[in-house]
């Protein structure tokens, strides 16, 4: 079965923004960034370098399911990048629906982090990284991406996988 909707996760610094935008434009679907949807306490917790726990994350992850639910349910195929992290969040997220395919944005810790010194505007603080790859559990059910090629060639890659 073709996926009407992908999750595009990773831990921050992996591109997930860039390769979900580029990835929803080529595919023609709506697309949706996980950072959008998150209370302003969390933000904040993160603007001042503090991780977010679960009672933190619960709201903004049944928000993101809610999302989900009602983007199949309107037949509006999309794509959501969102670091979800840990396999129960994943696992929430997509319910039982096997119309959603996860791609799991895979680098190393020193390029990633070279990403997040470079970048601008952003709450996440390159300090938090280890924090994140400390609450990673890679997934299994997923197409696996390395993130070390430019985007279009990683956006190539997952459109080729799905058309397998």
């Amino acid at each position: 079965m073709k996926p009407r909707f992908i999750l595009v996760t990773g831990v921050a610094g992996s591109g997930k923004t860039s390769v979900g935008k580029i990835l929803a434009k080529r595919l023609g679907w709506d697309f949706y960034d996980a950072d959008d949807f998150h209370p302003p306490e969390n933000i904040a917790k993160m603007t001042a370098g503090i991780p977010l726990d679960d009672s933190d994350r619960a709201p903004w992850l049944a928000s993101l399911r809610e999302l989900i639910v009602s983007s199949l349910q309107a037949d509006r195929p999309a794509v959501l990048a969102c670091s979800a992290l840990k396999e129960r969040y994943r696992r929430q997220l997509a319910g039982e629906e096997e119309e959603i395919l996860t791609v799991y944005l895979k680098g190393d810790f020193e390029l990633i982090r070279s990403r997040l010194f470079s970048r601008t505007g952003h709450y996440m603080k390159p300090e938090m990284l280890q924090s994140q790859f400390e609450a990673l559990e890679e997934p299994m059910n997923a197409l696996t991406v390395d993130v070390s090629p430019p985007v279009q060639v990683i956006v190539d890659g997952i459109l080729s996988a799905m058309s397998q």
